[in-house]
């Protein structure tokens, strides 16, 4: 939250020109750069609206949270007033968000999505925007999930007309979800009042401010409840859009016949495999013919066995890119291709018969195999050589067969405790400017420390699994991984100094108590063996302990990456430096992206180390 006040002062500050400027510092300080247009005109000219509206319904004590942060994700609502009912004498929130539109059109018939001229895409229903604004905060915050009573939600177009909106009306509305246009004030002052008296309402923001957040709903934990019965995961903006628009293909698709593709892009966290499970359980029960794949054996594996536990059928959702190389043309309505930067040149490995190999790229499979491909990537995930997902690869080949294509981006963040600022620092520090890696600041949204020892590390991470959170260590593959002997524990193969532990396993079978590969992230048992790229790709836990090995060092103001260290056999197929450089890079970028709650990062040279304290100054001894 940038700043929060009674709605008499804010407006006082509005009048007198110093609001901007102390949003504008705060939003510096708090992001890392400038704010954009369309956020310095909000605060010119929504706030004053807002604090004159309240002033005139005799609410000028009621607190005015200003852009106040949605709980694990870099989305913000515009405002939130808190104050006191005017019946029950308790709490009182009132979601509002601000829209500068003079007009909309609905973009289809439920009015979920709509058209404005100054957006090139369609953007998500005001009312259906704040209403998921609502749900989300009594989801994660313990001062609403015992009263979500206490919390109603408004959108208040304040240039808008009637006639401007009409359309948007169509969309149910609710306590959580109102809309107003400028033509209806009296109504929006009638709707503020029927929830906020007339008293101060600090108490009611500092009750806000400071209830406890619940932990994020990891992935894993709810894949099941996804799949089989209803909708788990509540998907914001950008996220509901392209849930929309994969719905909207669908139906097209039954009407027209002609096949369609949506691809889904955003950064780490940006919610893709959320909407991935969302798309595939409203497929599945509508009864349509649709499957998950991924290029991933540990993400489907773990899928199969939490989401198909009980269910044969559930785990026959669940596939790999590679399983559709005589796959019939149309045989599936919809294809969800998650993880999609991991498509590769051809399905065909060292053990297809000769007789299946057809020749075929692999996304010319997955895209004839199904009436509608849904493809969600990252093409900055990319870790390993042959991994050839991309937009651009994409339509090419839907160009060549006339078939419709519609990208859809993401922004937000839902991963690293949804700051935005982490997920740059960890990009800077990769891929520094000429200027250098940034030094971290806090945000109060992730924790990043260093550690001078694997000991260390594992100390403090054990500390956190003991307040209930999960931990996992990963590295870089930098040590052997070798096969474990029947009936032995998993042999110490990552070893630094007199601390050894195992790598995760390789198989589908746990091993002394250790989990299977596919469930190294997931399972509790997984925290004594170290993950890697290929067991902690498109997975998250709370926290995160990274080691860097002798592969990327620090010298001389650069990173400097030493090939001959790492011990992934798929790097040696790479005979380009700066193909090398970019997979480890990619590699620790995955890596450092893993926590919900904080990060811990270790290097095993003593000069990077050096670096490490300097730009985050933070050692875990002086919490343990």
């Amino acid at each position: 939250m940038l700043f929060h006040a009674p709605a008499h002062e804010v407006a006082a500050n509005a009048r007198d020109g110093s609001l901007l400027f102390l949003l504008h510092e705060r939003f510096v300080h708090a992001y890392g750069y400038e704010p954009g247009v369309s956020e310095t005109r909000f605060w010119e000219r929504g706030i004053p609206v807002l604090s004159s509206v309240l002033l005139h319904a005799g609410l000028g004590k009621v607190d005015m949270m200003i852009e106040y942060g949605l709980p694990r994700t870099s989305k913000r609502a515009d405002v939130i007033l808190a104050g006191v009912h005017p019946e029950s004498g308790q709490p009182s929130y009132v979601v509002i968000e601000l829209k500068q539109w003079s007009s909309a059109e609905p973009e289809d018939e439920e009015s979920l999505l709509c058209r404005v001229d100054s957006f090139p895409r369609p953007v998500l229903n005001p009312i259906e925007q704040v209403r998921r604004y609502c749900d989300y905060l009594v989801s994660f915050n313990e001062a609403l999930a015992e009263h979500p009573d206490r919390v109603s939600g408004a959108a208040y177009l304040y240039n808008a007309t009637e006639f401007g909106i009409a359309g948007l009306y169509r969309r149910r509305q609710s306590t959580h979800g109102r809309l107003f246009s400028a033509e209806r004030s009296r109504d929006f002052i009638a709707f503020l009042t029927d929830y906020l008296a007339p008293e101060a309402g600090a108490a009611a923001a500092d009750e806000l401010l400071t209830g406890k957040i619940r932990p994020s709903k990891q992935l894993m934990a709810v894949a099941a409840d996804e799949v089989r019965q209803r909708e788990q995961f509540v998907l914001l903006d950008e996220q509901r859009i392209a849930y929309q628009q994969v719905l909207h293909a669908v139906r097209r698709t039954q009407r027209s016949g002609q096949k369609e593709v949506v691809i889904v892009t955003g950064g780490p966290g940006t919610g893709k495999s959320a909407i991935a499970l969302a798309l595939l359980g409203e497929f599945h029960r509508r009864g349509l013919a649709a499957l998950h794949a991924t290029g991933s054996a540990s993400f489907t594996r773990a899928m199969r066995k939490l989401a198909g536990a009980r269910s044969r059928e559930v785990q026959g959702l669940f596939t790999f890119f590679n399983s559709f190389i005589n796959a019939e043309r149309n045989s599936v309505d919809v294809l969800i291709c998650d993880e999609a930067h991991r498509i590769r040149e051809t399905s065909a490995n060292r053990y297809t018969p000769a007789s299946q190999r057809t020749g075929r790229p692999q996304v010319e499979e997955l895209i004839d195999t199904a009436r509608v491909s849904v493809f969600l990537l990252d093409e900055l995930q990319a870790v390993r050589p042959g991994e050839l997902g991309t937009i651009e690869m994409i339509r090419t080949v839907t160009e060549a067969k006339g078939i419709n294509c519609r990208v859809v981006p993401l922004d937000g963040n839902f991963r690293s405790g949804g700051s935005d600022a982490y997920l740059r620092w960890v990009t800077q520090l990769l891929d520094p400017p000429k200027y250098g890696p940034a030094p971290w600041e806090r945000d109060g949204l992730m924790e990043l420390r260093t550690a001078d020892s694997p000991q260390e590390l594992e100390v403090f991470l054990n500390k956190q699994r003991s307040h209930g959170f999960s931990a996992r260590i990963t590295a870089g593959f930098c040590w052997p991984w070798s096969n474990a002997k029947p009936g032995e524990p998993l042999p110490k193969d990552v070893v630094i100094g007199d601390w050894a532990r195992p790598w995760s396993v390789k198989g589908d079978r746990s091993v002394m108590g250790a989990p299977p590969a596919a469930l190294w992230a997931t399972d509790p048992a997984g925290f004594g063996q170290v993950g890697c790229i290929y067991t902690a790709q498109g997975f998250e836990y709370d926290w995160s302990g990274v080691i860097l090995g002798p592969d990327l060092v620090w010298r001389d103001g650069a990173w400097i990456i030493n090939r001959t260290a790492s011990r992934d056999p798929s790097l040696r197929k790479v005979t380009s430096d700066s193909d090398v450089r970019q997979l480890i890079l990619n590699t620790y970028k995955v890596l450092m992206t893993r926590g919900s709650v904080g990060t811990v990062v270790y290097s095993v040279d003593p000069g990077t180390r050096v670096k490490l304290r300097e730009l985050i100054g933070a050692p875990v001894v002086e919490a343990v």
